[in-house]
């Protein structure tokens, strides 16, 4: 196969999800088809794209993002049916998520069929798979006619990217191809849940929340490792598990506890911080973002991650914040909690995870 790792040109390619161009949607698939990458806009973040049947294909993943060999991979399918082939089995329950929640940013584990190469799964004999709802995300992989394996189109470690830009700034020379398709919806990686352990449980959450699953499912519990600080020790079932995760250049710190007192707390950080002559910068909600900048003279960067009330509104924004912190050349991050129910865990996991769960309590 022609890919030897070195420096490609990559070119982008604007298209409207609404009004989607044949020909540069073949384009795409062919590259795919072709054993390339392909970078591609999802309802939840970005995603690097690659054949997932072909293990060259999918180690130009890995080669690409710096990712270590033992983070499994989601394969993205375009049709329900396609799973079959795919996995040994699905549980009646199991269909019954899957006919609620695809497409969507659910994504499910199995146990894989041997057509599933080794690469993907990191060497377990089980397999994550999501059907996404985002128009060309689902256009590109019918028109490629195989299954995609893509994670997110960032470099390892660095947070998930939610434009285009921001996979150009981690992935430019590295993958052939990236559709521009403008900002994602939701901001976060999907959830997924492990339907092999009984009873199933959340590996990684998400936009579909343990409380939407239940409604389905009786049983679904959080996987312990989920909320242990002891990832270096896990062995990963689910991308996102065991590596530090999603971090911005600067050091980031979570401060919790009552919003007043969390206000309190960061500014006695911040002046700690500033007499040392630490750039700091704060990530605040609507409801705080005022109260940070008239300590002292060397004002922090306070940038908003939205509305505490409206969660999905902070998730949507949280890794283009962590960004923003780092085209400002921040050194350290004072980010306030959220609570963690419905999309607030997710966005809390990933905070934490970016954090390397440096977390202060006020």
């Amino acid at each position: 196969m022609r890919r030897a790792y070195l420096k490609l040109k990559t070119k982008i390619v604007k298209i409207d999800q609404n009004n989607i161009e044949k020909d540069k949607l073949i384009y795409a698939a062919n590259i795919i088809r072709n054993g390339g990458l392909v970078a591609f806009p999802t309802e939840t973040v970005y995603g690097l794209g690659a054949n997932a049947l072909n293990s060259e294909s999918v180690n130009s993943i890995f080669k690409a993002k710096g990712r270590p060999s033992d983070n499994p991979l989601i394969v993205h399918i375009a049709d329900s049916k396609s799973i079959d082939h795919l996995v040994l089995k699905v549980l009646p329950g199991v269909q019954k998520l899957i006919n609620r929640f695809w497409p969507g940013p659910l994504t499910l584990v199995f146990r894989k069929s041997p057509i599933i190469p080794d690469e993907i799964t990191a060497g377990l004999d089980t397999v994550a798979i999501r059907m996404p709802s985002h128009p060309i995300a689902l256009a590109l992989i019918k028109e490629s006619g195989l299954p995609i394996a893509a994670p997110s189109a960032n470099s390892s470690g660095r947070p998930s990217p939610t434009l285009a830009s921001h996979v150009m700034e981690d992935l430019s020379g590295k993958v052939d191809l990236i559709i521009d398709g403008g900002a994602t919806d939701v901001g976060l990686e999907s959830t997924v849940l492990d339907t092999t352990s009984i009873p199933p449980s959340i590996l990684r959450p998400g936009a579909i929340t343990i409380e939407q699953l239940r409604e389905e499912l009786e049983e679904v519990e959080l996987d312990p490792a989920l909320l242990s600080r002891d990832y270096i020790n896990v062995t990963p079932k689910s991308p996102g598990v065991k590596y530090k995760h999603y971090s911005p250049t600067a050091d980031l710190i979570v401060v919790e506890g009552e919003p007043n007192n969390v206000v309190s707390k960061i500014n006695e950080l911040v002046i700690d911080y500033t007499n040392k002559g630490i750039k700091v910068g704060i990530l605040a909600t609507e409801q705080t973002k005022d109260f940070y900048n008239r300590l002292i003279d060397n004002k922090p960067v306070v940038i908003s991650m939205g509305d505490r009330s409206h969660p999905d509104m902070i998730a949507s924004n949280l890794f283009s914040c962590f960004r923003e912190m780092d085209h400002q050349n921040i050194q350290v991050i004072l980010a306030e909690a959220v609570n963690k129910t419905g999309i607030g865990l997710a966005v809390m996991n990933r905070m934490n995870k970016a954090a390397g769960y440096n977390i202060i309590k006020a």
